[in-house]
């Protein structure tokens, strides 16, 4: 007499559920930039009707900067510094002695030398509006570091934001082409004007004294 029990399944009928296979990991995700940038390169030799579209997508990520971004990262970059620094900056060397103020002025420079470097690189390209809202970025990110002061690094060179705004300013009039130069002198002096009333006087002292070097 069989049993009603029901047998059970052996390992040859059962179920079983798969594992969920890894995805391997994409070697794009591990390329260094250099190795992006060759990729790209080669992809375009191939591939020639991408060359518009890559254009675009450069020109677009290196033409629309937030004043607001350009302006947080310079006043963080201002305060931030410390006065440990100073100590291997300062002081007799062997080419001679520096002193500490000079030192600071020398390391708050450095600090914000990128994004001035930027700014120009961008109106060499012809992109005007990305250069003078990264000069107000600058300008405003500098103010900022006025207002709040510093005990720290700053402090050895409380000068240094208004002299730098002024000098950022003047860098971007003079590295505009000829025809754009007036035209870019007065966006700035009327956009800083709205962002840093108190400074209104010294930017367009700043602006005129970089109209009168390239003429």
């Amino acid at each position: 007499m069989m049993s009603g029990r029901k047998k059970k399944p052996t390992t040859s009928t059962r179920l079983r559920r798969s594992k969920p296979k890894t995805r391997s990991p994409n070697p794009l995700d591990r390329m260094a930039p250099s190795e992006s940038a060759i990729i790209l390169r080669t992809l375009l030799i191939k591939h020639p009707e991408l060359q518009a579209e890559a254009e675009q997508i450069a020109v677009d990520m290196i033409s629309k900067p937030s004043v607001e971004n350009v302006a947080k990262e310079v006043r963080d970059a201002v305060t931030s510094l410390k006065n440990e620094g100073l100590h291997d900056r300062a002081g007799q060397h062997s080419w001679g002695y520096e002193e500490p103020t000079e030192a600071a002025w020398e390391m708050l420079g450095e600090a914000v030398e990128d994004v001035v470097v930027d700014m120009k690189r961008r109106a060499k390209l012809g992109l005007c509006e990305a250069a003078e809202a990264i000069c107000c970025g600058i300008v405003l990110g500098l103010h900022g570091a006025k207002a709040e002061g510093s005990e720290e690094l700053l402090g050895w060179a409380p000068d240094f934001p208004t002299e730098e705004a002024c000098q950022a300013v003047t860098e971007l009039i003079e590295a505009a082409s000829p025809r754009q130069r007036a035209a870019t002198r007065a966006r700035l002096v009327k956009k800083l004007g709205e962002l840093v009333p108190d400074w209104n006087v010294m930017i367009a002292r700043a602006a005129d004294r970089a109209m009168r070097n390239r003429r």
